[in-house]
């Protein structure tokens, strides 16, 4: 049987922690309950937590830690999975081990770790200059192996219920891992029971050749920006036949996908949202936003707003060391030929896949991304607001569920059970 589109709903972004922080009416963690327990009534799968590792990164917002951010929200839901973004650029793996150890046995079986390299954030964290992504995705890699090898350091039947309804320990069945590796020394075993799920939900988030080799053989979930049907076939081709030649389970990893989406109650509304946001633009920002997208060394402050920008201006992708995969999206927007214009009305989604229409129009663009089986896995947004969350709810995935295309209900007790996975051996 053909699997289901997941959904996954932002427990984080709007409104940010700052505007919460100066609100004596509200809280961070107020309005997080609220999208956490509107999107379990939904039947939505997952909540998402991103991370920022610095302040201004993406604008003046605020950025809560995930792990206790998605711990506390474990304790207001009974079904949605818990994805926190983690980085291994800057964490321990032994640390990492335990801690999403530790929010899949408080949420029951509930918890998925989105695996992020970090291309910011070097300078609050004592480590000298950032890491090449070579290296980054090198450490990432070698950081799943520990953090596998120690959620499986304790064997079947380690932990047993005796005759007396007792816990019986059998330590013979708890081995050390006696990891030496590039990067890490971990003799192990972990001490924390084995898991609800044996292993969390492994999400990874990357789309540079380097983050493609990582998620091909490690993730379960890929999180990626591709703004056409284009990208999403050829980034979903990519990275199956590499996963493929790694011996696994044919459809993995899953694509999880970036929305962006502008909801109208009819085409013309749509339309004047677009327009609205479109005319709000500060294009000279915009200018330093596009040049980020590029790799950060590239001055567009002379460059006309309405000219094709020439490709002389493209980067050397191999030298960037931040955000690759953003700077070939930008790249291959300028080599078609966009104006800086219309590459800064581009960078307000980040290169993300955006769609506006009504939420049958909207249903249509999932649609057809759905049936090329180039994504499994859908972003939703905003769910704090009443009326996004009425287009959302009872539009899109109203649609999508008279569609088949979406469940209708929570499969079972775990993530796992609901995106229907089974742990990697």
């Amino acid at each position: 049987m053909r699997r289901t589109l997941a959904t996954v709903a932002s427990a984080g972004g709007h409104p940010g922690p700052y505007e919460l922080a100066l609100d004596p009416h509200r809280s961070t963690l107020a309005t997080a309950t609220l999208v956490a327990q509107r999107s379990e009534a939904a039947r939505i799968d997952a909540l998402f937590v991103p991370d920022l590792l610095e302040f201004g990164a993406q604008g003046t917002i605020g950025a809560q830690e995930p792990l206790i951010f998605v711990a506390a929200l474990s304790q207001v839901t009974s079904k949605a999975g818990l994805i926190a973004t983690v980085s291994t650029t800057f964490h321990h793996p032994f640390n990492l081990a335990r801690m999403f150890a530790t929010l899949d046995h408080v949420s029951n079986g509930r918890a998925a770790w989105n695996l992020v390299t970090s291309s910011l954030g070097e300078q609050n964290f004592g480590a000298g200059a950032l890491p090449s992504p070579e290296q980054r995705y090198a450490r990432a890699a070698e950081t799943v192996e520990v953090v596998n090898a120690l959620w499986d350091s304790w064997r079947p039947g380690a932990l047993r219920e005796g005759p007396d309804g007792r816990a019986v320990l059998d330590p013979s069945l708890i081995e050390p891992i006696r990891h030496q590796g590039e990067f890490f020394s971990v003799e192990g075993p972990i001490n924390i029971p084995p898991l609800p799920q044996r292993r969390p939900v492994l999400i990874q988030a990357g789309q540079s050749a380097a983050g493609i080799a990582l998620g091909a053989r490690h993730a379960e979930i890929v999180f990626t920006a591709l703004p056409t049907l284009a990208d999403a076939r050829a980034f979903t081709g990519r990275i199956r036949a590499q996963a493929a030649a790694h011996g696994r389970t044919p459809g993995l990893p899953l694509i999880f996908s970036s929305f962006h989406a502008t909801f109208g109650a009819t085409e013309a509304e749509a339309r004047r949202l677009v327009r609205e946001r479109l005319e709000a633009i500060d294009y000279e920002k915009g200018r330093e936003l596009v040049a980020g997208m590029l790799g950060g060394d590239i001055d567009l402050t002379e460059a006309k707003l309405d000219e094709r920008l020439p490709e002389s201006l493209l980067p050397d992708i191999g030298a960037i060391n931040r955000r690759r995969g953003r700077a070939e999206i930008f790249s291959r927007l300028i080599r078609e030929g966009r104006t800086l214009r219309e590459l800064i009305q581009a960078a307000q989604d980040t290169g993300h896949w955006s769609v506006a229409g009504t939420p049958e129009q909207l249903a249509d663009a999932v649609q057809e991304r759905f049936d090329a089986r180039v994504l499994d896995v859908l972003s939703l947004g905003g769910l704090a607001d009443d009326v996004q969350h009425d287009f959302v709810v009872n539009g899109l995935l109203h649609e999508l569920r008279r569609r088949g295309i979406v469940k209708g209900d929570y499969r079972g007790a775990t993530l796992r059970d609901n995106l229907d996975l089974t742990p990697t051996p």
